[in-house]
This record gives C-alpha cells, sequence and structure tokens, in this order.
C-alpha cells in the first residue's frame, strides 16, 4: 500500500499546524511499515520521502511558470473586486482555489500510489478540479472547513457547553452560518447580498467535481469537523469519519519541572500559566484579546505568564504580573521542556479544528484549559484533565485556571492528561486507524 500525501510544508514555520500534523501522520504510518511520502511545496527537513515538485529544467518553462503565476495572482484579485468587504489576498479568510497545475497532476500520477492523502491544499496550486483528474483513491484530512464550503477556511464555531447541552454544530459569535449545507450565497466574509455570488459558485465546482471522484474518504479531526462537514451538501454523500491528529508520546512526555524551568529561566517558585500559537498575539481566532481579559480577572497569587510563538508586541498589555514572552520554538524538544516547566496551558482560541498544543500540553502532563469549541472538548475532558470553560466568556476561562492551579487532585489531573494523550492520540493508536481506513477504502473502490 502506497501513500501519498499532500501538504503546503512538511514544517510548522512555513506551513502552520496542519503541516505539524500531516507530518506526523507520515511519521507515524512509516514507523507502521506503511510506504508513505510527502509532497510538498516548501520542504524543511532532509527526509528521502518528502519531496517537491522537480524544477523547471529550461528557460522557457521558468519564463511560463512566472507568467503563470503572475496570471493566477491577477485573477484571484478580480474575483473579489465587486464585494463590499476587501479580501486582502486569496490565501486569507476565503480561498478560491482556482489555481490549475497540470504539471502537478502529472507528477502525482507518475508517482502512481494507491491513496493520494490530501491535507491543507490552501497554498498549493491544485485547484479544485485538479483534484478529479487525480488516478488513485483520495483521502481528505479536514484541518479546516474549505473543502466543503464556498471558500471560508473556518466559518464558525461549534459551543458546545460543559454543563451537557449543547448548541446546534456550527454556531458562531454573533451569526450561526451552515449555508455550506445548502448551496452558500450571500457570503458574510465577501459582505455580498447575492444569491449566486463567489461563494455558490465555488460550492457548485465543488459538489459537480467531488461527484466524479469514485472513491474518497474524508476524516475530520474532530467530532466537531466530522458533523460539519457530514452535514455539508459537498461531502453528504460520502463516507465521513473521525480521526484525531497524532502525537509521538515518546517524545512528549513530562520532564521535571524544575530542570525544565532552570533551561527556559523561569522562576522555580511561581505558578506558570502558559500560551502559544503560531504568531500567538497576532493571530484573532487564536484569543489573545480574550486571553488578557482573562488574565486580569485570574484571582491567584504568585503567578506568572509565559507566551510562545510571539516576541513581545511593541505595546504590550499593561498586567498586574510579569509575562515572558520566548518567540518562536521550531523544535519539539523545546516545547516538551516548556509545557514540563508550566502549570497549566490556556488555549483561548475563538476557533480550533482541533487543539494541537493542548494535546502537546497534555502528553507532557501539564493540564489544559480551554473554551469549549471546535475540537478541543475531544481533548479536554472537564475537571478531569483539565477545564473546559463556557464559550468565550473570559471570568469563566479564568475560574477554569484558578480551578487548575489551586487544585488538590493536581496530581491526578496531571496524570490523567497522559493518560488521555496515551490511549488516545498516540502514533500507533491514530495510525492503526488510519491504515484501517486506507484498507477499506480500497477494498470498496467505489464512491463511499
Amino acid at each position: 500500500m502506497k501513500i501519498l500525501h499532500i501538504n503546503i510544508s512538511d514544517a510548522a514555520i512555513s506551513g502552520g499546524g496542519s503541516a505539524v500534523a500531516a507530518f506526523r501522520l507520515h511519521e507515524a504510518l512509516l514507523q507502521n511499515n506503511v510506504n508513505s511520502q510527502m509532497l510538498v511545496s516548501y520542504k524543511k527537513s532532509n527526509m528521502d520521502s518528502i519531496i517537491t515538485l522537480p524544477p523547471n529544467k529550461n528557460i522557457g518553462d521558468k519564463i511560463l511558470s512566472k507568467s503563470d503565476k503572475i496570471i493566477k495572482i491577477i485573477l484571484n484579485k478580480l474575483l473579489f473586486v465587486k464585494y463590499k468587504k476587501t479580501i486582502s489576498n486569496d490565501f486569507g479568510s476565503f480561498s478560491s482555489q482556482i489555481d490549475s497545475n497540470k504539471k502537478l497532476v502529472k507528477f502525482i500520477n507518475e508517482i502512481d500510489p494507491d491513496i493520494v492523502h490530501l491535507h491543507l491544499i490552501r497554498y498549493v496550486s491544485l485547484s479544485i478540479e485538479d483534484i478529479a483528474k487525480i488516478n488513485a483513491t483520495i483521502v481528505w484530512t479536514l484541518h479546516d472547513m474549505w473543502a466543503f464550503t464556498g471558500g471560508c477556511h473556518l466559518v464558525a464555531e461549534q459551543v458546545p457547553l460543559h454543563s451537557g447541552k449543547r448548541t446546534p454544530p456550527c454556531s458562531g459569535i454573533g451569526v450561526m452560518c451552515d449555508k455550506y449545507a445548502q448551496n452558500c450565497g450571500r457570503c458574510d466574509v465577501l459582505g455580498s447580498k447575492i444569491s449566486k455570488d463567489l461563494s455558490f459558485r465555488i460550492l457548485q465546482r465543488k459538489k459537480k467535481t467531488f461527484a466524479k471522484i469514485k472513491s474518497m474518504s474524508i476524516i475530520g479531526v474532530s467530532k466537531w469537523m466530522s458533523d460539519c462537514a457530514k452535514k455539508s451538501a459537498v461531502f453528504s454523500d460520502k463516507k465521513v469519519v473521525c480521526l484525531p491528529n497524532p502525537i509521538n508520546s515518546d517524545v512528549f512526555k513530562p520532564i521535571d519541572k524544575f530542570q525544565s524551568r532552570m533551561l527556559w529561566n523561569l522562576p522555580k517558585d511561581k505558578k506558570l500559566i502558559l500560551f502559544g500559537a503560531m504568531a500567538a498575539t497576532s493571530t484573532p481566532h487564536k484569543g489573545y484579546n480574550l486571553l488578557i481579559e482573562t488574565l486580569n480577572k485570574i484571582a491567584s497569587e504568585n503567578i506568572e505568564f509565559v507566551v510562545f510563538g510571539s516576541d513581545e508586541p511593541k505595546n504590550p498589555p499593561n498586567l498586574p504580573h510579569k509575562i515572558h514572552y520566548l518567540g518562536h520554538l521550531n523544535d519539539d524538544v523545546s516545547l516538551v521542556s516548556l509545557y514540563s516547566a508550566c502549570d497549566v496551558m490556556v488555549v483561548p482560541s475563538k476557533r480550533e479544528a482541533f487543539g494541537q498544543t493542548a494535546s502537546e500540553s497534555l502528553s507532557c502532563g501539564t493540564p489544559a484549559v480551554a473554551f469549549g469549541i471546535g475540537g478541543l472538548p475531544d481533548i479536554i475532558d472537564h475537571k478531569i484533565n483539565g477545564y473546559l470553560a463556557q464559550p468565550f466568556d473570559t471570568l469563566d476561562l479564568a475560574e477554569g485556571i484558578d480551578w487548575v492551579l489551586n487544585s488538590e487532585n493536581y496530581d491526578e489531573l496531571s496524570k490523567n492528561a497522559r493518560r488521555k494523550v496515551v490511549s488516545t492520540f498516540d502514533y500507533d493508536v491514530v495510525a492503526k486507524k488510519y491504515i484501517n481506513l486506507y484498507e477499506e477504502t480500497l477494498r470498496n473502490g467505489r464512491k463511499i
């Protein structure tokens, strides 16, 4: 069985969390003796199993390639000219994916894999129509919602409450958007009042194109994501399952807290609250603004805050406690030591398809606190290995942090955190589930 993963990159620095997740799955499959390769736009590792599209060999091809890129950029911008809301580029919150690449499709088909496993193709020059021209069986892991919407990457948040009540899937802050379940149109992101606008046309392209693919399985990285995919007009007739992002629990494991603090020059006598993400302080949906509100409401004393994924902002917030800004971390060893150094991880995200920092923290035995949205309820079990706050209630989030820091059963929370990851997200556990899905999809050999 030969698997070819398609993703922007094999490293977080150029591909975000989806690149980490795709690379980890690839690595987990290799460890389980699966013939797995990754085809990426930007290669960072030295692994032979990770490949890129061969460069153009002659000047003529290079000139044509540059001309194609310029034309595509112009076409992408023209798509948005008539809409009220300006989108700075076609790869932000909304993508049309009109960038056809015959060379890439030909290269994929020449490799001749049994399964082409798509991940986040936002920055990969592969149009919607190109996907149907791939000869292999398609498996697609949804790291965001773009595959089944009219162009949006994350349209809204699920809001499950830890009281046991549940609101309808994909309800968001303010307006509830589930137009992808029918035909899209009148898109709020575009500021459109037209029923057959760009979002409508993109959704129709997807419905028409994906209907041609005889064998296709869809994976949501969380229950929330798979539920949204199932209700979508694009994937309602496809096989949709939920499989989490894997984590190497042999790497992400608890190490001595005080030694870890010495490595980072962090105080030994403080309770440390950790927050981190790629562009942690500048990415709106990561909830930095909500975090600042939260930190002003924490009742616990003798605490300090630690932020990774961002340098100190030009105008740092005025908080009653010290903040340590550690910048970007580019290796797992640094992450493990930092998770182990801190007492609680806070994930104040407004939108989160999975919640990779939460699973990493738990794997290192550090409880996590988050809003109960997206994939985070799959990771955090309320008051068992962390705390799920009412969505976007910063007072409840602060109370959750206080609850963890002052818990009489903190050691048990830490043990439960580690157990959850080893039993649910470990490489071997997730890889075996993917292998079973690959085998089932190949056996069926039909539209599923």
